[in-house]
């Protein structure tokens, strides 16, 4: 069964006519998913791994010591001092978040919020957002709809499922859950999978 990243299906969704169809072929002809291609995947495994060791906010930065590439070099600071404008004088405590599959319309969306942070005493499971793309509402409101549906049986009762904006230093968590949204998920995977086959 075909699998997309939840961040894959966002952007398909939040595109119209032929570039819609574009993204869906781009995702489709990619390679399969090689790390060393992965722009942001160095960043993001550190952030986590400095939570789970209870790391102090100034330790984000020490990814930088082991970069080699230029872009990230270039870029990285301004998305981990953005990071570390967010933390500013919360107490954050890490946790497990879970992760899992949304299956439907032959095509399985992969859901995996990075952080689990108790954040001034409130559980957050969070969806790291680090793309220079503006985050809509619409697109907020897809991932936490997303994440709710599937994820709630394996979340404490109280949990919040949360979208950090990196780069704006804004984390949006829970608003109204709509279940018809699901309806708009699925009609997009049919719409996908029409692509796909041709």
């Amino acid at each position: 069964m075909p699998q997309i990243s939840l961040t894959d299906f966002v952007d398909v969704v939040s595109k119209a006519g032929r570039p819609k169809a574009t993204k869906v072929r781009q995702v489709k002809e990619r390679p399969e998913y090689e790390p060393a291609f992965d722009f942001y995947k160095s960043l993001r495994e550190h952030v986590v791994e400095n939570h789970r060791k209870n790391g102090g906010k100034a330790a984000v930065s020490d990814v930088m010591n082991s970069l080699t590439d230029p872009k990230k070099i270039k870029s990285y600071p301004e998305i981990l001092n953005a990071y570390k404008k967010w933390w500013g004088r919360k107490d954050l405590t890490w946790f497990n978040p879970p992760r899992d599959v949304y299956s439907a319309g032959g095509f399985d969306i992969l859901l995996n919020p990075e952080l689990g942070l108790v954040v001034n005493g409130e559980r957050h499971i969070i969806k790291m957002y680090l793309k220079s793309d503006a985050l809509t509402t619409f697109k907020t409101e897809l991932i936490i709809d997303l994440l709710e549906h599937q994820l709630r049986p394996k979340a404490a009762p109280t949990d919040n499922f949360s979208v950090l904006d990196v780069r704006r230093s804004k984390l949006f968590s829970n608003g109204p859950h709509f279940p018809a949204s699901l309806s708009i998920v699925n009609a997009e995977i049919a719409y996908i999978s029409s692509i796909w086959q041709q």
